[in-house]
């Protein structure tokens, strides 16, 4: 299969690393879309970084040198760089929402992964907007899996891949590849980048109750075709 990922910013991709290994070693294609630089996630005290060419060369680089950690090819991922708005944020504009659509439609993926849009990050919110509209429009189905992170409002677990403490630490290396926000992690919250994504891993495990310590989890809707949003599993709700 074709396997898009949606990263609304550099470091979305890591955060569901496990499962995205466990599809490409079973030889399915991993395309990535990073869709903003994310320069506004850099603090200015991090390596004397204060313009925001600079802060997204940062990013940037961490992206990549993630991507190789975990054994993607650099012509597998693709920086949008799509436009921004006096926030930071990404822009809910109709060319921010037609470059993706071209990227999207490039790639005619069978499943895609990204962010869930009920999140109090207003990238992670337009990004799944965005996906919906032009994945409702496709003529074949698409499959798309909503995945949780640390500021994921609430969600319906329909899927999860659980892991082990090696896996863990595999992850945890991953994830500190983006060392900018591994620093500003330690610095506003006393704690890592690693452990941020990692305490939501060991939280989604306990509360499905199984033998995994940590466990990645999706939201699973089908979209386009003959569908129209149907959705797919059980109806549990985990709060972030």
């Amino acid at each position: 299969m074709r396997i898009a990922v949606l990263a609304p910013h550099p470091d979305d991709f890591d955060a569901i690393g496990v499962t995205l290994r466990w599809f490409q070693s079973r030889g399915h294609r991993l395309d990535v879309g990073v869709l903003t630089t994310g320069a506004s996630g850099v603090e200015d005290v991090y390596r004397g970084a204060v313009a925001a060419d600079v802060k997204r060369d940062i990013r940037e680089a961490e992206q990549r040198t993630s991507c190789r950690f975990f054994g993607l090819p650099d012509n597998q991922v693709t920086f949008l760089r799509l436009l921004e708005d006096d926030t930071g944020h990404l822009a809910p504009c109709p060319a921010n929402l037609e470059r993706l659509r071209s990227f999207f439609e490039a790639l005619a993926p069978q499943i895609t992964f990204l962010p869930h849009g009920n999140d109090s990050n207003p990238d992670h919110q337009r990004t799944a907007a965005f996906f919906r509209e032009i994945a409702r429009a496709c003529a074949s189905p698409v499959v798309a899996c909503f995945n949780r992170d640390p500021k994921t409002v609430a969600m319906r677990t329909d899927l999860f891949i659980g892991f082990d403490d090696n896996d863990a630490r595999w992850k945890g290396e991953l994830l500190r590849c983006h060392e900018s926000q591994h620093q500003r992690n330690l610095n506003t919250r006393g704690y890592g980048f690693d452990e941020r994504i990692l305490r939501v891993n060991r939280r989604i495990a306990a509360e499905l109750g199984g033998t995994w310590p940590y466990a990645e989890s999706f939201e699973v809707e089908c979209l386009g075709g003959s569908h129209s949003g149907a959705n797919v599993g059980t109806s549990t709700t985990h709060p972030a």
